[in-house]
């Protein structure tokens, strides 16, 4: 038996490709999660970013610095309050048989009970010290400023990482929705081209070069619903949620617009939550010099003991049983030399200081270099929305003239494929466009601090 003209082979197999890919079409297209067993629970950009508040790990890092910081405070106080403590013993004598024993040669007659008790009650206070205490209190509350700046400054970060993964999220959904599109384009055009090699108007070569697409926007379907279920995995993970979440539809329609001028934002950022951390650090440096040079100032200190024995009953206070004594001292200290250790303090906290000045001089002129930047990539992004906007619809209309030229014969298929790579090069562009804007606006609202 002879073989079939290989014109004849080709135009067998695509119809034959054609009814098993669209066969398959439908499945897929019905279940836009083919992966998982459960459908995450759709969340709006509010609540993401509510979540991310509450959750996120750099935000209970700053909340405990926080948390750290107001019991440094307290401490610093405590330092003004005596202290108190009371302690007490007992000591039992063995051997109990026996109440006498030479000690240096002389006989000592032991009390008639085994058991001897004692209490005191201890009380000290620095009644000077050169200032530290104030110093140190001082630098505590400025260390508890400088902790709540850094917690707003990691509120607003753990906030932008929420919203870029949202906006990710909304990015591969409009991605699906696109390669959606370009295979029922694409399944339409092998329509097409398998009637025209029926009618003999066209080569096989079209409706295999037709199975391709087909083949191609399938592939592109799939990956875009693949990489939907990997960016619902990372917000859900971004803003600390137990339960699978994914961004609601109602907000990839959600305006991007800046309500604020340029010359605001400018002002804004020179209050940025980065310049204002910067300043919180600065405090704490000056506050921490004047702490080091208390060590060239002398000491005051008083203290009070209050101690009872005896041995009738256990910890008898106030009883006639305890012979008891009071004792009040005072104290003064005044180093002369102690190797050097205060010289070193005080170098430490002086370059502490210099550093946290250049650290908010650089701050500053960050803030104002990221101003710049963000505000670049905000007006790149939204003229790119505006053209590839307008390309999309242009390559749509290009699109359709073709596919009508090619059904009359008027085109060729190269021309139509030509059209149609066009169109889907253009909605990436576009779709990409969308994501940097809502990106490059978040990046703003976490700079300066502040919604716009």
């Amino acid at each position: 038996m002879r073989p079939a003209p290989l014109g004849m082979s080709l135009s067998l197999c695509a119809p034959l490709a054609l009814a098993a890919l669209l066969s398959a079409a439908p499945a897929q297209a019905q279940d836009p999660a083919l992966v998982t067993t459960s459908s995450p629970r759709p969340i709006t950009l509010a609540e993401a970013v509510d979540l991310a508040r509450r959750n996120a790990l750099v935000r209970v890092q700053a909340r405990g610095r926080s948390r750290n910081a107001a019991a440094q405070v307290r401490s610093a106080y405590g330092a003004f309050v005596p202290t108190l403590s009371v302690n007490g013993g007992g000591t039992r004598q063995l051997p109990e048989g026996d109440r006498t024993r030479i000690e240096n040669g002389q006989v000592i007659v032991l009390p008639p009970t085994p058991w001897s008790y004692n209490t005191t009650i201890g009380s000290s206070l620095q009644l000077f010290d050169g200032g530290r205490r104030f110093f140190e209190l001082k630098q505590a509350h400025a260390e508890q400023d400088a902790s709540e700046t850094n917690e707003d400054a990691q509120q607003f970060e753990a906030v932008l990482e929420a919203k870029q993964q949202y906006f990710n999220v909304i990015a591969w959904r409009e991605a699906e929705a696109a390669a959606l599109t370009q295979l029922e384009q694409a399944q339409q055009q092998l329509k097409a081209a398998v009637l025209r090699v029926r009618a003999g108007s066209a080569t096989s070569s079209d409706s295999l070069r037709s199975v391709i697409q087909v083949s191609d926007a399938r592939l592109a379907l799939n990956e875009a619903r693949n990489n939907v279920l990997v960016a619902n995995a990372s917000l859900t993970r971004v803003i600390g949620s137990l339960e699978p979440v994914t961004a609601a539809g109602e907000d990839s329609t959600s305006l991007v617009a800046i309500a604020v001028g340029e010359d605001e934002l400018v002002r804004l950022v020179e209050q940025s939550p980065a310049v204002q951390q910067a300043e919180a650090e600065l405090a704490v440096a000056v506050q921490g010099q004047k702490v080091a040079r208390t060590g060239y100032m002398p000491t005051v200190g008083a203290s009070y003991n209050y101690t009872g024995s005896g041995t009738e009953r256990p910890f008898a206070f106030g009883s006639d049983d305890f012979n008891y004594n009071g004792a009040f001292r005072l104290s003064f200290n005044l180093p002369i030399f102690d190797q050097l250790v205060r010289e070193e303090s005080v170098v430490r906290a002086d370059v502490a200081k210099d550093v946290a000045e250049a650290t908010l001089r650089d701050a500053k002129l960050g803030a104002r270099q990221d101003l710049a930047q963000r505000l670049a990539d905000y007006r790149s992004a939204e003229e790119r929305v505006l053209t590839q906007t307008a390309t999309v619809s242009t390559a749509q209309e290009d699109l359709r003239v073709q596919e009508r030229r090619y059904q009359v014969g008027a085109s060729t298929l190269l021309d139509l494929l030509a059209s149609q790579t066009q169109l889907n090069q253009a909605r990436q562009a576009l779709i990409r466009a969308r994501y940097d804007q809502r990106v490059a606006k978040a990046e703003l609202e976490a700079l300066v601090g502040r919604a716009l």
